[in-house]
């Protein structure tokens, strides 16, 4: 019944924006730190950013720190990342994932691909 719905990915130059959008149903949201997870060719899941269920607290790798901005809209349901000055080290799959109550990650989303390239 859970379900994450990732859109939003695109192929964009070196320097550009994306903006990704998660749209959750089957489960309180407003219960859930939220997460985006990304997943390079040939590379293992990289945890990107995370943000508390009420918003208040927000996390961010060092990769994409000053970077990226998470941001949740609980009345809607909906997990958001801004993605900024990207760089080619940036394509990858991205995932929005549940985190439960015992620092696990649950849920995970179809994935949107992103692609970095001039």
């Amino acid at each position: 019944e859970v379900q994450l719905v990732e859109s939003g990915g695109d192929l964009v130059q070196p320097g550009g924006s994306l903006r990704l959008s998660c749209a959750a149903s089957g489960f309180t949201f407003n219960n859930y730190v939220m997460t985006w997870v990304r997943q390079a060719p040939g590379k293992g899941p990289e945890w990107v950013s995370g943000i508390a269920s009420g918003g208040d607290y927000t996390g961010y790798s060092d990769s994409v720190k000053g970077r990226f901005s998470i941001s949740r809209d609980n009345a809607k349901k909906t997990l958001y990342l801004q993605m900024n000055t990207l760089k080619p080290e940036d394509t990858a799959v991205y995932y929005c994932v549940r985190r439960n109550a015992y620092y696990q990650f649950d849920y995970w989303g179809q994935g949107t691909q992103v692609t970095v390239s001039a």
